[in-house]
């Protein structure tokens, strides 16, 4: 009798044993595929992981573009401005500027969107009419050939309109955006360029 029992329980305990090494196998496993998709996930599907919508993609595409452009115009001013303010002014634009435009870069390439060239000039994005400030071909040229006092007014003329387009730019991320690192620069860009303006303004004043 004593056999008897032995031999039920010995196969009912091999069942349970299976069962649970079946289950603690399914549970080593089932998390392995969840944090495997997430992290091949979040380089290729930053959208979803990183709540980004077309409007951070806009902005990140516009935004590069636009601040080459006012750091082409900063470089200017090393060899043109008479006003130690006007360059100062330019070397800290530059400062501010540079490093948004790699952030700006890599957000685009996590998310799987193209980065404008550095050739592009951005006038393809000027016809969507949500890039404003952005200087013609012409006023550039005129900015190159200005020197003296004459490069700083046109160059605080042309660098507050500059900025009031990156400000409204940034305030439409603000109020549409999606991704928090991008609505965080955004808020960053109304506020020191706002600054700027003001800056500039008064230096036109001078």
């Amino acid at each position: 009798m004593k056999h008897a029992l032995t031999f039920v329980a010995v196969p009912a305990l091999a069942i349970s044993l299976a069962a649970c090494g079946d289950n603690d196998s399914g549970d080593a496993k089932a998390p392995m595929p969840g944090h495997s998709m997430s992290a091949s996930a979040s380089p290729s599907d930053g959208g979803s992981q990183a709540q980004h919508n077309e409007q951070d993609v806009m902005f990140a595409q516009m935004m590069i573009p636009h601040h080459r452009q006012a750091i082409e115009m900063a470089d200017l001013a090393a060899t043109r401005a008479a006003s130690p303010e006007v360059k100062q002014l330019a070397a800290e634009i530059k400062k501010a500027q540079d490093p948004e435009i790699k952030q700006l870069s890599a957000w685009l390439t996590t998310w799987g969107a193209s980065v404008p060239s550095p050739g592009a000039g951005g006038m393809g994005h000027m016809e969507h009419g949500g890039m404003g400030g952005m200087m013609t071909e012409e006023e550039m040229e005129e900015l190159k050939g200005a020197k003296g006092a004459s490069f700083d007014k046109a160059f605080l003329e042309m660098m507050i309109k500059h900025h009031e387009g990156a400000v409204a730019m940034a305030k439409t991320e603000q109020t549409s955006g999606q991704f928090p690192g991008a609505k965080k620069m955004a808020g960053d860009i109304v506020a020191s360029q706002s600054a700027e303006i003001t800056k500039m303004r008064n230096l036109l004043k001078q």
